[in-house]
């Protein structure tokens, strides 16, 4: 990390032409990665990102620059392109900074990095043999286990310097059955911002078999049928709908420059009354927790709905500026390279009112969706497709015959307005979030709930 000295030279340099803000961010990452494919270690990866990303604000402008040269004639000349590019003024002044240290709320007591690569490779196995073992339809069982160790350092001209460090774990398992000239296939990747100790919670033998049971389930399934259905998403990675359906549309990214479905709809009702959504970076080693944002403030609990009431966004310092709003400590990058912009952490659907059996029991024909996979969405119109990775058909109060090729196609307003029921057993799901600032980590959530009515694309 950098010296406070030339922390204090490069801030003022920023400045130097008028900027009213401007602020260094560096880091160093160290990512592990382990690859197996049955019972072979196909690759093991071990490389570190380091650098310095400065930026510089006049009003809503902004300007950012970023080098993997940490000498300090690389970056003064980082500070002075941003100063160059932000304003024509010739200030001069200094900034002083006074070093604060935040909680820190994730310990971690096996850190990967320092972790014999025996003991990571046997759990790796583990994981991929428990999948091999489950079914002689299994054909293929493929793992990785990946592991971030990742410190940063911030400094800005409000006086702020500050660090942290924070340690995520991830197994991921693909498992692949095949009848014939039939395939399917099955996965599960927990993860957690913890070291090893990760796999107390998650044991690799049950993610092994999570995914072939997926994978088998899958061979077995008949074509889903379409149509308008009632649908009950269960909990866990379920969450991704709101996730992307929504939880974009909540960003100060896209609301603060006019492209969000959500702009100027705080304290309008956009949901169920049963629905209240959370996103909260404070949750002791959740996946997508932090100590402080990227930009050096403490993470927070932020309630974004609360019975159907739209109560907040997730604000950055740009998207502060530009809502008048206070930041909300959701400033998130994927690294130094990329300026960053507020972003979900943890976002979830919380607990409702209703009982989990009183939710399946209340349908007569529809969808269970126990698993969702990938999909897309548009952040303007909130409109969606998500595919089904694991469904079953509802008849009666029952869920029965296993169904694959499932997709639910709607809009993030009309599906949050469609949420009439709202369970108890909320959970959590990990994931990898892309925007503009980056791939960063996030947990999505929710209990089982249901939607009223929602377009089921099918397989037949």
């Amino acid at each position: 990390m950098l010296e406070k000295r030339l922390l204090e030279d490069l801030l003022s340099i920023a400045v130097s032409t008028g900027a009213d803000f401007a602020e260094v961010f560096s880091e160093k990452t160290r990512n592990g990665s382990i690859r197996l494919l049955d019972s072979v270690i196909e690759s093991i990866g071990d490389n570190v990102v380091s650098g310095v990303g400065i930026r510089a604000f006049l009003g809503t402008k902004t300007v950012y620059a970023s080098t993997s040269d940490m000498s300090k004639e690389s970056l003064v000349r980082c500070a002075g392109s941003v100063a160059a590019a932000i304003g024509d003024k010739n200030i001069k002044g200094s900034v002083k900074l006074t070093e604060k240290i935040f909680p820190n709320i994730h310990p971690v007591s096996v850190v990967p990095s320092s972790a014999d690569m025996k003991l990571k490779c046997e759990l790796l196995k583990e994981a991929c043999g428990a999948a091999r073992e489950y079914d002689s339809r299994i054909v293929q069982a493929m793992g990785m286990l990946l592991s971030v160790d990742h410190t940063i350092q911030i400094a800005n001209t409000e006086g702020l310097l500050t660090s942290d460090r924070h340690i995520r774990t991830r197994m991921a398992v693909n498992a692949t059955a095949a009848d014939g000239s039939e395939m399917q296939s099955g996965s599960f990747a927990p993860g957690r911002g913890m070291g090893l100790e990760t796999f107390e919670l998650f044991p690799p033998r049950e993610i092994g078999l999570t995914a072939a049971r997926q994978a088998i389930t899958n061979l077995t399934a008949m074509p889903c049928p379409a149509g308008k259905m009632t649908v009950a998403i269960e909990n866990g990675f379920g969450g991704v709908i709101f996730h992307e359906a929504c939880g974009h549309s909540l960003e100060a990214t896209s609301v603060g420059t006019g492209t969000s479905q959500m702009c100027g709809k705080l304290g309008q009702k956009i949901a169920g009354d049963k629905v209240t959504a959370v996103d909260d970076g404070t949750i002791p080693g959740a996946w997508g927790s932090v100590n402080i944002d990227d930009e050096g403030n403490p993470t927070k609990r932020n309630v974004l709905i609360e019975n159907g009431v739209l109560k907040s966004y997730m604000v950055d310092r740009l998207g502060s500026r530009r809502l008048g709003l206070p930041m909300t400590g959701n400033s998130r990058r994927q690294d130094y390279t990329f300026e960053p912009t507020s972003r979900m952490t943890n976002t979830f659907i919380d607990n409702g009112p209703d009982k989990n059996e009183d939710i399946i029991a209340s349908i007569d024909y529809g969808l269970y969706a126990k698993s969702m996979g990938g999909g897309s969405v548009n952040p303007l119109t909130g409109a969606f497709n998500f595919a089904v990775s694991e469904g079953y058909i509802v008849r009666n109060g029952k869920i029965c015959e296993a169904v694959r090729g499932a997709s639910l196609i709607g809009t993030g307003a009309e599906i949050l307005m469609n949420i009439d029921m709202v369970g108890q057993n909320l959970a959590t799901g990990q994931g990898m979030c892309g925007s503009s600032s980056g791939s960063v980590p996030t947990d999505v959530g929710q209990p089982l709930i249901r939607v009223s009515e929602i377009t089921v694309g099918g397989s037949k």
